[in-house]
């Protein structure tokens, strides 16, 4: 920053015409105090800001060299690069937004992935972490609840007082903060925007389409955990559970062609993947299954550009890519080895053969 108001000095100075000399006697400082500040040795006393701001007929920012709009660009840019890594690099994703969060510290879209990367995301987390980083962590949630106006950060920001509270064995008040102050399934979003319409026109029968999209796929995450921790099953019982239900899924696509089986299939059968990835499935059935959800992905890539509503459930415009490169993109994400597990699942052959088969 000194460098920085140094520099605007002298840039400003010389559009003004005038000597150090001349400026030091109107700011009643001596002409080496001038040359300081140009030189980026020191830097004007903070109740001499205004009136050079003044004398100079710009603004304190632009004295500064505070320039709002190039920051915000550099931390959508910095964001942007983060969630990119967020899925392939966690390691490069941290030291992204640890510098990140260094360089903008008041920042609250780095303030919330800084908190959340250090958290682990927002499931599965480890109570040693949240209660090793518990100060670092209430401080952020404060500052956003104090003055962030973005419901979805603040939310989230009551939803790290939850877990901590959990992690601190105080579950019933952690749950005391959900039912305050998160909805129930009826008063979503998607369930309000869908009844601001009339049942018979085109805009109701769209939200209602992109709705039951967005809810099929929730469904099918759902229906792979209920699965894969039921504690009454093997592993293996499991894993040939999840193949004979997303079998059946496959086949009532075949039989109707209805997206919505596909979006079932696709969700069911992604998470049924990590599971068996990260919880003792052998390559097989993660082979076997892989096929199965690149073949869902597959129809719902077809009909995306066909259908507006397919199209905005599954592909929301923060995707950093387009409609015609679904398919591709979720090949290429499974090309890059992300961990030891993944690295090994790309050697055996197979499991290459299916991801060739539908690049």
């Amino acid at each position: 920053m000194e460098m920085t108001i140094g520099t605007n000095i002298k840039r400003l100075r010389t559009i003004k015409n005038i000597t150090q000399e001349q400026l030091s006697i109107a700011m009643n400082v001596t002409c080496a105090a001038v040359s300081k500040w140009e030189r980026g040795d020191t830097y004007p006393d903070i109740t001499l800001l205004q009136p050079l701001a003044y004398y100079f007929g710009v603004t304190l920012d632009e004295l500064m060299g505070y320039d709002q709009k190039k920051i915000q660009a550099k931390i959508d840019d910095v964001i942007a690069l983060y969630r990119q890594y967020w899925n392939s690099d966690f390691s490069k994703a941290r030291e992204i937004i640890i510098n990140a969060y260094r360089d903008y510290p008041n920042d609250y879209w780095i303030m919330h992935y800084y908190m959340w990367n250090l958290a682990g995301d927002m499931s599965d987390n480890n109570p040693e972490v949240l209660l090793k980083h518990k100060d670092e962590f209430l401080v952020i949630c404060d500052k956003i609840l104090e003055g962030c106006t973005e419901e979805t950060l603040r939310l989230n920001a009551w939803n790290m007082r939850a877990k901590l509270l959990h992690a601190e064995g105080k579950t019933e008040e952690a749950l005391n903060i959900y039912r305050e102050k998160y909805t129930n399934w009826y008063h979503t979003c998607g369930q309000k925007t869908e009844q601001l319409f009339s049942k018979d026109t085109d805009e109701y029968y769209y939200w209602v389409s992109k709705n039951m999209y967005e809810l099929i796929a929730f469904a099918g995450y759902k229906l792979a955990s209920v699965i894969f921790f039921d504690k009454s099953l093997t592993t293996n019982d499991k894993s040939q559970k999840a193949i004979k239900y997303g079998n059946l899924i496959l086949k009532m696509l075949d039989e109707t062609d209805d997206i919505f089986f596909a979006g079932l299939a696709e969700a069911f059968l992604g998470r049924t993947r990590s599971y068996l990835m990260y919880r003792g499935g052998d390559d097989e059935d993660i082979i076997t299954v892989l096929d199965m959800n690149l073949r869902a992905s597959k129809k719902i890539a077809d009909a995306i550009n066909t259908d507006s509503a397919i199209r905005q459930a599954y592909f929301p415009e923060q995707l950093s890519v387009t409609a015609n490169d679904y398919l591709a993109w979720i090949v290429e994400s499974l090309l890059t080895p992300r961990d030891k597990r993944h690295s090994e699942l790309l050697k055996n052959p197979a499991y290459a053969d299916v991801l060739s088969k539908y690049r």
